[in-house]
C-alpha cells in the first residue's frame, strides 16, 4: 500500500482470537493468552465467563477460576499468520499490509474490479483463509480503521463509499482508541463518535491538540494520518549487504535489530514518522521477498526484528528461502519506511497510563538489552500500610501483578501523614530502652512496658527520646497459614533533632524511615 492508501477503498481480513489459535490451545475450556501479566486474547468461553483483553491476569482468574493461561509467543503468531498472508497474497490480492498477526489490510479497488465487486472480494478473502482451517471475517471501507470495525461486526460487511462517518456515528467514543480523550469527551456530554464528529474542527484543534485532531479526522471518516511528506530526493531506507551470503537466520535477525535502530534514528533526524515498514530480503540466487508491517511509530527496534524473525522462519519452513540449484543464503536485507508523515509528537507508554517519549522507551530497551532486564526500572505506587510498602520499582515493560493490590486501598492501619522524607530499602536495626536501660516492649494490647528514654540506631551512640506517638498495630494476612504478620509502628523524636519511624517485630526494634 502507498502512503495514500487510506484515501482509497481498503479491505481488512481479521482472524478472531488469533493469539489463542497460534498458541495451539483448543476452545474445549476457557483459555487466555497473556503477556507481561495482562490478557492479550482469550477464547469465546473465557469471554463468556467475563474475561476481557487488557485485563490483569489475577482479575481474569478471579472471574474464571478454571482459566487456562498460556504465555504469548509472538514469533509463533508471526510464523502462523505468514501462511495466511502468503495465501491471500498469492490467490486474492498481490500486495497487502500486516497490521498485526491476525489482522491484515489490502487496497480493495483494483482487486474488487478483478473479482467482480467488493462483496465478491470479501467472500473470496474469507474463503481463502478458511482453506487453511482458520476462521476469518472481512470488511471493506474507505479507511483501514473503519474496515477493521466492519470486519469485527460480521462477515462481509461493506461500508459504502463515503459512508465511514455514518458507520462510526453510533459507536461510543472509546472506540477511537484514546482513553484520556474519550474520558474527557464523556465528561463534556459527548457519548458517541457522531457527537464528537459534529464539533468544529477549529475548536478541536484549539482545545484538544494533536491527539484530538487525529481522532476528529477519524470520527469524520477522513484519513487520520497527515498528508505524506515523502520526497523524491530523500530516501530513509536502511540496507545491509552481506559479503558472504548468510545462511543463519539468527545472524540476519541480529542485523535487523541494528537496521531498525538506524531507521529510527534517520526518521527522528528528519522529523518524520512512518506508517509502515517494508522488510525486503534478497536471496543469493537473485530473488526478492518482501513483507509490510504496520508501524505508526509504535514498534521498537526489537519489535521490528521479532517480526522479521517470524517472517524469515515462516519462509524457511515453507521453502521460500530454499535456493534449489543456486547459491543458498541471504545476500541483502533492507528496511524501507512507507507512509512517511511529519512527526507531530506522538508518544508511547511504559505502562499504558503514563505517557513517555518514544525515544526514551527505545533507549531503555537498548540499556536493558545490554545490562539486563532489571537495569531500567520505573516507580509504581502500590497498596500497603507502611511507607516502604507503597512504592515498587518495576522493570520497564513489565506489568505489576503480584497481588499487592491498588494504591487506593482501603488499607486499615495505614500510616498517617506526615510522610517520611527517606525510606530505607532495608530496615535498620535499632534499640529502644527505658530509663533503667531495659528494652522497651509492646504488649498485646499495645501497652509499652516502659516510657522510652533512649534510642540507638544501627549501633550508634544513643540519643535521648523527647517525644513519641503510637504504637499503631498492623495485622496483615491474618487468615493465611504462612505469610501473616503482626507488628506495630511508632514515631519517635530525639533530642539531637531527628525524627524516626520505628517498627517492632517479634520484640525487636527496627528503623523503617527517617523524617528529618
Amino acid at each position: 500500500m502507498t502512503g495514500a492508501a487510506d484515501s482509497v477503498r481498503v479491505a481488512v481480513v481479521w482472524v478472531p482470537d488469533f493469539p489463542v489459535l497460534a498458541s495451539g490451545a483448543q476452545d474445549g475450556g476457557p483459555v487466555a493468552v497473556a503477556h507481561r501479566g495482562a490478557v492479550v486474547a482469550c477464547s469465546a468461553s473465557a469471554r463468556a465467563a467475563g474475561v476481557r483483553r487488557h485485563m490483569r491476569l489475577r482479575t481474569a482468574q478471579s472471574r474464571c477460576p478454571g482459566l487456562r493461561v498460556v504465555e504469548r509467543d509472538l514469533a509463533a503468531e508471526v510464523r502462523l499468520f505468514e501462511q495466511v498472508v502468503h495465501r491471500v497474497e498469492r490467490d486474492v490480492v498481490p500486495r497487502l499490509e500486516v497490521i498485526r498477526p491476525g489482522l491484515l489490510a489490502a487496497p480493495a479497488r483494483g482487486a474488487a474490479r478483478y473479482w467482480g465487486g467488493e462483496r465478491q472480494l470479501s467472500v473470496r478473502l474469507v474463503g481463502t483463509v478458511a482453506e487453511l482451517g482458520l476462521p476469518a471475517r472481512a470488511g471493506i471501507a474507505d479507511s483501514t480503521f473503519v474496515a477493521a470495525l466492519a470486519a469485527r461486526r460480521g462477515d462481509g460487511v461493506v461500508v459504502a463509499a463515503g459512508g465511514d462517518a455514518a458507520f462510526l456515528s453510533p459507536y461510543p467514543v472509546g472506540v477511537l482508541g484514546a482513553p484520556r480523550l474519550s474520558e474527557l469527551l464523556r465528561q463534556l456530554g459527548m457519548r458517541t463518535v457522531g457527537d464528537f464528529a459534529r464539533l468544529p474542527a477549529g475548536r478541536v484543534a484549539e482545545r484538544l491538540g494533536t491527539e484530538g485532531i487525529g481522532a476528529h479526522r477519524v470520527a469524520r471518516g477522513e484519513a487520520a494520518r497527515p498528508v505524506s511528506a515523502t520526497t523524491a530526493v530523500q530516501d530513509h531506507t536502511v540496507r545491509r549487504l552481506f559479503e558472504v551470503a548468510e545462511e543463519q537466520l539468527d545472524a540476519v535477525v541480529f542485523v535487523a535489530v541494528a537496521l531498525a535502530d538506524e531507521l529510527h534514528e534517520r526518521l527522528a533526524a528528519a522529523g518524520v514518522v512512518c506508517g509502515r515498514v517494508e522488510a525486503a530480503v534478497e536471496t543469493a540466487d537473485g530473488r526478492i521477498l518482501t513483507r509490510i508491517f504496520r508501524h505508526e511509530g509504535r514498534l521498537s527496534s526489537r519489535a521490528v526484528a521479532e517480526r522479521v524473525r517470524g517472517v524469515l522462519a515462516a519462509w524457511s519452513e515453507t521453502g521460500l528461502l530454499d535456493a534449489g540449484d543456486g547459491e543458498p543464503g541471504i545476500r541483502r536485507l533492507s528496511l524501507r519506511p512507507d507512509g512517511i508523515a511529519p512527526d507531530t509528537g506522538s508518544q508511547g507508554a511504559f505502562d499504558g497510563e503514563r505517557d513517555t517519549p518514544v525515544e526514551v522507551e527505545r533507549a531503555a530497551a537498548r540499556v536493558q538489552a545490554v545490562l539486563g532486564h532489571r537495569a531500567v526500572t520505573r516507580i509504581v505506587e502500590v497498596g500497603g500500610r507502611g511507607p516502604g510498602d507503597r512504592i515498587r520499582l518495576v522493570p520497564v515493560g513489565d506489568v505489576l501483578d503480584d497481588g499487592t493490590g491498588t494504591a487506593g486501598g482501603p488499607w486499615p492501619g495505614l500510616l498517617p501523614a506526615p510522610h517520611p522524607a527517606a525510606v530505607y530499602p532495608v530496615r535498620r536495626p535499632a534499640r529502644l530502652t527505658g530509663a533503667d536501660g531495659a528494652p522497651v516492649g509492646v504488649a498485646g494490647r499495645l501497652e509499652l512496658s516502659a516510657e522510652p528514654a533512649l534510642l540507638s540506631v544501627d549501633g550508634r551512640r544513643p540519643a535521648g527520646v523527647n517525644g513519641w506517638a503510637g504504637p499503631w498495630p498492623v495485622l496483615e494476612r491474618w487468615w493465611a497459614r504462612d505469610g501473616g504478620r503482626r507488628v506495630a509502628r511508632m514515631q519517635v523524636t530525639t533530642d539531637d533533632g531527628h525524627a524516626w519511624l520505628l517498627l517492632v517485630d517479634r520484640s525487636r526494634w527496627w528503623v523503617e524511615a527517617h523524617y528529618g
